[in-house]
């Protein structure tokens, strides 16, 4: 029914920029929060970011001032822009959405990787 696909992860350099997507159908996150977590090997998962119905937005101070979430409700998608990488950066990259109480939805995941 519902699912999200994240993509846009891949390999760049230290203080290097990218910008994961994820898109969602079967729902619409004009009505959904969307979050961003990530996870590195060996780490627990952590949480990233979140955007409300209305727009606001929360992040981790880890990432504050250099990641920043939006959304685009036409497209049905959202997306985290990731600038000035840093290699603690580097894990998988997941989004999220609450449909309800007990109705989480995962994507599957997308490697960002952060090395010279």
């Amino acid at each position: 029914q519902v699912q999200l696909v994240e993509s846009g992860g891949g390999l760049v350099q230290p203080g290097g920029s990218l910008k994961l997507s994820c898109a969602a159908t079967g729902t619409s996150f004009s009505f959904h929060a969307a979050v961003w977590y990530r996870q590195a090997p060996g780490k627990q998962r952590e949480w990233v970011a979140t955007i409300t119905p209305s727009g606001g937005t929360n992040y981790a101070d880890s990432v504050k001032g250099r990641f920043t979430i939006s959304r685009d409700n036409a497209k049905n998608t959202v997306y985290l822009q990731m600038n000035s990488l840093k290699p603690e950066d580097t894990a998988v990259y997941y989004c999220k959405t609450s449909l309800g109480p007990a109705r989480d939805i995962w994507g599957q995941g997308t490697q960002v990787t952060v090395s010279s």
